[in-house]
């Protein structure tokens, strides 16, 4: 059986976190957004969305820029993507100005320390983990495999399906 270097090295931090529950405190993780400005969840986060592959981090960035400002403010929304698994310059040179260009604050873990921080963060392959918070505590733990079901949970809209054209003007 092959293991991976990730597996080995993030070993320890799974077993010696408890998976984070329903009835947890909220997270008060201190990361950076794309633009490097502190990212905090604060008392008013309702919502935590966090991805740790890029097919996931992908759908999660499209539903909530489809979604545009508007409709995430009155969420509460603190959305976290983990691309410490990135090589440095690839992150520097490709993955950093892409992210710069979403219409909304992305935190990013970017390091060991950083992926420390949310060790108790459930994870599932294929998945966004999502945290409904309320008074201070997790109130929700949800996994979402697709951009339908992320907009549901958030209770986004579906993306309208325009009509394919005819040809005809």
């Amino acid at each position: 059986m092959a293991v991976s270097a990730a597996a080995v090295l993030t070993w320890p931090l799974q077993v010696l976190a408890a998976e984070m529950v329903p009835g947890a405190p909220a997270p008060d993780w201190a990361l950076q957004d794309q633009h490097d400005r502190p990212a905090v969840p604060g008392p008013a986060t309702r919502w935590i969305v966090f991805s740790a592959e890029k097919r996931v981090s992908d759908m999660v960035a499209a539903v909530l820029t489809e979604a545009g400002p508007a409709a995430l403010a009155p969420l509460h929304l603190y959305a976290v993507a983990d691309i410490s698994a990135m090589p440095s310059l690839v992150t520097r040179l490709v993955a950093l100005p892409r992210l710069r260009e979403l219409p909304f604050a992305l935190a990013l873990v970017r390091d060991s320390a950083q992926q420390a921080q949310l060790a108790d963060l459930p994870r599932r392959p294929g998945q966004a983990t999502v945290l409904r918070l309320q008074e201070g505590r997790v109130a929700q733990v949800h996994s979402v495999a697709d951009a339908a079901a992320l907009r549901a949970l958030l209770g986004l809209p579906a993306v309208p399906v325009l009509p394919a054209p005819t040809g005809r003007p």
